[in-house]
């Protein structure tokens, strides 16, 4: 990971800044919307990703303190965010697959807020005419 950009440090991840929610919101979907499974080897966590865009953008999450855990006996999704020293605990309601023909995909979740949300990631040739 070689992500270097001065200005999103500047706004990430202090909570005061204007740009924080935004960024948390973003940061958190790269670490919720997926079907990675975990392994565990020597307290070490390993991430099995069905692509490697997948494997990487779950890997972005990790490098800005927000670490994709463990899926619990439930299916609930838990993330530690290591900036505020917090589980999360996510309840995964639905997962709609990445297909190419949507070139996106979504999970929709239940938030620790008790918000039923979709999170949606995909090309950008598909969400940016959604935004």
């Amino acid at each position: 990971m070689n992500f270097e950009d001065k200005n999103f440090w500047t706004e990430w991840p202090t909570a005061t800044t204007d740009n924080f929610e935004n960024l948390n919101d973003f940061i958190n979907i790269l670490a919720i919307c997926h079907t990675i499974i975990i392994e565990t080897k020597d307290s070490v966590i390993y991430y099995n990703a069905s692509s490697p865009d997948e494997l990487a953008l779950t890997n972005a999450a990790r490098h800005f303190g927000v670490i994709f855990e463990s899926r619990d006996e439930d299916g609930n999704i838990i993330i530690y965010n290591k900036h505020l020293d917090q589980r999360f605990k996510y309840q995964l309601l639905n997962v709609i697959e990445f297909t190419s023909t949507r070139k996106r995909m979504s999970v929709i979740v239940k938030t620790p807020e008790n918000k039923i949300i979709c999170m949606t990631k995909g090309a950008d040739s598909i969400m940016i005419p959604r935004l």
